[in-house]
């Protein structure tokens, strides 16, 4: 069947561990627990996409070490179609990662074969771009593959989706206008717009200096205080459901790949924007990456406390 959604991005393995809190510079301290799990933005998002009820296709690229058959073998347990996640020479992307008592997460990523993934890797799988009805694009894979992929989405008509994750600065102008919906939390928001982000007024300025920039529509994820949704003429705050987090590792993915698959099977902006919530605020109660995103069933059936 033809995949909806086709995710363009990284596969990461995560090392996670866990500890009172994060370390400051130059500290040892002493973790409570350690896991493996398999991660990235764009796997997580894919597998998100994929348990929310979409189609989903990934085009990445791992390596030849060990790493990249497990994280390979996680999509495929999912029925993702794998056939544009390529193997190349040398290790897979690996993710360090923290997480304290309170939930919170410091990460640091080695690219590893995301690096390798080329405009020329992604146009040799063109034939799964097309089938997409959404095509899913993050910053953690080379960013001249990133603007390809944008560029060549908007060619086809597709609805175009870029979380700017992690960003460091301003996306390439040229970006703007082949983006359907720009995705940042509050620092990725900040760091694009040269804003500070810290409250709903301030996210409001963020988006609409993005929307100036020429993007299409804006969503800026704020955590615990819902979505910012901005399309040039309005905004419109959308408050999050209240859970008890545990583990905020993935929610920004769940919530881009729950938004992608409801958009896939029709449902409104805003149907869209509560169901990626809701996923979202489900993975936080639970520990990990991918471990933590949701099913369908698990979304359908939250009840709001």
């Amino acid at each position: 069947m033809p995949a909806k959604v086709v995710v363009v991005g990284s596969l990461n393995m995560d090392l996670v561990t866990r500890a009172e809190r994060l370390p400051r510079g130059g500290e040892t301290l002493i973790g409570k627990s350690f896991a493996t799990v398999s991660g990235g933005k764009g796997a997580n998002q894919a597998v998100a996409a994929a348990r929310l009820g979409a189609q989903v296709s990934m085009v990445g690229c791992v390596g030849d070490d060990a790493y990249g058959g497990q994280l390979r073998d996680a999509l495929l347990a999912e029925q993702i179609d794998c056939q544009a996640v390529s193997v190349v020479e040398g290790s897979s992307g690996v993710a360090l990662i923290v997480v304290d008592d309170s939930s919170q997460n410091a990460i640091v990523i080695v690219a590893g074969g995301n690096g390798r993934l080329a405009p020329e890797t992604v146009a040799a799988f063109d034939p799964v771009l097309q089938q997409a009805e959404v095509i899913i694009c993050q910053l953690e894979v080379p960013l001249a593959t990133v603007g390809y992929t944008l560029k060549r989405g908007r060619e086809l008509g597709k609805t175009v989706i870029l979380n700017p994750a992690p960003a460091s600065g301003p996306l390439p102008v040229e970006w703007y206008s082949s983006i359907d919906y720009l995705i940042p939390n509050e620092s990725e928001a900040s760091a694009l717009s040269g804003l500070p982000v810290d409250s709903l007024a301030s996210a409001e300025a963020a988006a609409g200096r993005l929307i100036a920039a020429g993007a299409g529509k804006v969503i800026v994820t704020l955590g615990a205080q819902g979505s910012l949704f901005a399309n040039g003429s309005s905004f419109e705050h959308f408050p999050a459901p209240k859970v008890r987090a545990i583990d905020t590792t993935a929610a920004g993915d769940t919530f881009v790949g729950g938004f992608a698959a409801a958009l896939a099977n029709g449902r409104s902006e805003a149907e869209a924007i509560r169901f990626g919530q809701i996923a979202a605020a489900l993975s936080v109660t639970r520990a990990g990456a991918q471990p933590s995103i949701p099913s369908l069933s698990d979304v359908q059936a939250f009840v709001p406390s």
